[in-house]
């Protein structure tokens, strides 16, 4: 049964956000620096550099030669694969999100779905670990719908760059690298590592450990090419080894087998699972058809007795840019699936960056995708994350025309994060009777957190006299006896807006049976507890912008949430009514953990510290200054926030008749380490400092006493 929570009664004080200060070009530097932040004393708050402009020798791989800005990137050959050491792995592209559990369990979907994500080369955009400055990235944010999310390049070893990783993870979504050989070159290599056990098994170790440490969970393995007999025997016994050692280290290990090589060894693409194939789907979990198959095709599996038992470990792959004989494809990509999901097959949608890519007009990137998924929606499967309690989301889709902190703009610039991206609501457009419709997009150009909001819109027609309820997520949380709901919007006029949460018995609940039970009541925020007061304080008048703060506290009994639902109401004489409403956040907590003290941020250490003369920071002083570029370090319990904020300032000199500086932003951090790039600082001798902030999945400010602070203190190198 539906609750229905009135927020209209409780707005919102607006907050003013700080500037941010974009940083450069950097630079990096001996790789022995990284020792330093274990040599820095937890006791002290100091560190002392002497300015040394020595180049870097950081490894190239990791850091964009231009920028020197951390970045990912995929391994070319077997012998730097053979080599790769996890002391000396990206630290920046470690994955920062564990992956989500949900429901139902990835192995109880009958009828599952891979995105292969292969677009332009890769590591594009989306190759840079803390983000950069793109006017119109691609980004994917419909991620209840798929399973599995494949990065795809044709380098021999693709990693997926960790801000897919920690996109997906949030939504419960399994993510696969890549190990592919193709042509002369792969043959060789083929035919080096499959020769005997040692070899393969070498190669398949490592795979295991690259996936162990950058967090994502297994391979699409893609041998287009010929194999000899020994190596083509090989195969089977290295797919099933590399299988068992990824179940073994990586829970929720996946690894796929793609519609290659046949038995005999020969480059044969068959584009059914059948019996000169199976050896290889046998040997893994799963099997990744080529794209030009036939329903002939899907008719015949279907009643193969090599797939008895595992029909949802067989993807049929969708070429979305319809090459070669297939079906369907592009905008008719829908009716592929439509086929597929008759057969009762799994699906892999291989090159959805094709609504990218096929259109020049970049900024209607949002409409394109939004239409390509909606066409596939019948065929798509929602899952639901299970998330604990704190629950927020700003519907921030990792991207945006600036970036907005509690309805203010903090930094007008394009920008490109998938680890900003939160979790995502239901993206749908419905027709109502009497040319009446409303739907969801995401809309950048305004937000309360992050770079969008999700708006509804839509027309309710003179004769639709009940509510429209807007479904905006599908979620398993399960609630506290107490829990502080929270929604902030932004209405046009002439509506009423109401917040309706669907709850189940979280005892009684299964994904084929779900009970729903009502809570047993509501209340005012209870001003009785000095935490739940504070929070009370974002309830008020509207702000100067329009965003409205509901706040309600609701009590539970062993429920847990199911859907939540944005209940729009004509407020006024019946007729057609055109509305908007903008869903700046939504905020669901435990009352009891709001009395729980904050932690503090531990250990900041600063290391890699690289000085380069860089050009002025404004016309009027054209010469070249000094630029600071470092890697932050810190401890802090990841969980209980949503990202961290890195600000310096200038303590005092050179010139003692200055006095300190106030805090300016560095940028946002989305795990505990960050690197400042190109900062321009005060010549020497100077002492300035590094601060880090946690911004708490609470919704409360955390106390500045208990922010990471370290102070770093330089003097200029006499002796070069």
């Amino acid at each position: 049964m539906a609750l229905t929570v009135d927020v209209d009664q409780l707005p919102l004080r607006g907050e003013a956000g700080e500037e941010h200060n974009v940083g450069g070009k950097t630079d990096t530097r001996d790789s022995s620096r990284l020792e330093s932040c274990l040599d820095q004393p937890m006791d002290s708050s100091g560190v002392h550099e002497v300015i040394k402009y020595a180049p870097s020798r950081l490894p190239a791989k990791q850091y964009d030669p231009d920028t020197t800005e951390p970045i990912s990137c995929s391994l070319q050959s077997l012998e730097e694969l053979l080599s790769w050491k996890r002391n000396k792995a990206n630290p920046f592209n470690v994955a920062a999100v564990p992956l989500a559990p949900r429901e139902p369990p990835l192995a109880g979907s009958p009828h599952r779905t891979l995105v292969s994500h292969d677009m332009m080369g890769g590591y594009l955009d989306d190759r840079f670990a803390q983000g950069t400055h793109a006017e119109a990235p691609y980004a994917f944010y419909h991620w209840q719908c798929i399973d599995i999310f494949n990065y795809f390049t044709h380098n021999l070893v693709t990693i997926p760059p960790a801000v897919w990783t920690n996109a997906a993870h949030k939504h419960g979504v399994v993510v696969l690298g890549t190990f592919i050989t193709e042509w002369t070159n792969g043959a060789a290599a083929c035919e080096a590592f499959l020769k005997e056990e040692e070899s393969y098994r070498a190669v398949a170790d490592k795979l295991v450990q690259i996936s162990h440490c950058y967090g994502f969970e297994g391979w699409l393995i893609n041998i287009e090419n010929a194999l000899s007999e020994v190596a083509v025997k090989n195969t089977p016994l290295f797919l099933r080894y590399l299988t068992d050692q990824m179940r073994e280290r990586v829970p929720g290990s996946l690894v796929l087998w793609y519609d290659s090589v046949i038995e005999n060894g020969k480059l044969t693409w068959q584009n059914e699972l059948n019996q000169s194939n199976r050896m290889f789907f046998d040997a893994c979990d799963g099997f990744f058809t080529n794209y030009n198959w036939t329903e002939q095709s899907l008719e015949w599996m279907r009643d193969y007795s090599g797939v008895q038992g595992r029909q949802a470990d067989v993807y049929i792959g969708v070429d979305v840019f319809a090459r070669g004989k297939v079906v369907g494809g592009m905008l008719e990509t829908n009716k592929a699936l439509e086929i597929i999901r008759k057969h009762g097959f799994s699906t892999a949608i291989f090159a959805p960056g094709w609504v990218y890519e096929s259109h020049n007009d970049k900024a209607e990137f949002r409409k394109h995708q939004d239409k390509f998924w909606a066409l596939l929606s019948d065929y798509l499967y929602i899952h639901r994350p299970i998330s604990p309690l704190p629950f927020i989301s700003s519907f921030c889709q990792g991207f945006g025309k600036a970036i907005y902190r509690r309805g203010q703009r903090e930094a007008n610039r394009s920008w490109f994060n998938l680890s900003a991206q939160e979790i995502q609501p239901l993206y749908y457009h419905t027709e109502l009777e009497g040319q009446g419709w409303f739907g969801g997009r995401g809309c950048p150009e305004d937000a309360w957190n992050g770079g969008c909001s999700l708006l509804l819109e839509g027309l309710i027609p003179a004769t639709h006299t009940s509510p429209v309820c807007a479904k905006i997520l599908c979620l398993h949380v399960p609630l506290a006896p107490k829990t502080l709901v929270t929604l902030i919007f932004k209405p046009s006029a002439g509506i009423k807006v109401s917040l309706e949460l669907k709850t189940t018995d979280a005892h009684l609940c299964t994904h084929m049976d779900v009970q729903e039970v009502k809570p047993s009541g509501t209340s005012p925020v209870d001003e009785g507890l000095q935490l739940v007061s504070q929070f009370s304080q974002l309830c008020g008048n509207p702000s100067p912008d329009g965003w409205t703060v509901g706040c309600a506290q609701l009590e539970f009994h062993g429920c847990a949430l199911r859907n939540v639902c944005v209940s729009i109401q004509r407020d006024g004489p019946p007729q057609d009514t055109p509305f908007s409403c903008r869903v700046g956040e939504i905020m669901l907590l435990d009352v009891a953990d709001l009395q729980v003290p904050p932690e503090l941020v531990q250990g900041l250490c600063v290391y890699d510290v690289v000085w380069l003369r860089g050009a002025g920071t404004s016309p009027e002083s054209p010469s070249p200054c000094l630029h600071f570029n470092a890697t932050l370090r810190w401890e802090y319990p990841k969980e209980l926030v949503r990202h961290f904020r890195v600000y310096w300032r200038r303590l005092r000199g050179p010139d003692p008749r200055i006095p300190p500086g106030q805090l300016i932003l560095v940028g946002r951090a989305y795990s505990k380490l960050f690197r400042v790039t190109e900062l321009a600082v005060p010549e020497a001798p100077c002492l300035l400092e590094l601060v880090v902030e946690p911004v708490s999945r609470k919704g409360l400010p955390v106390p500045e006493s208990h922010w990471g602070r370290r102070s770093l203190s330089y003097t200029e190198d006499t002796t070069q």
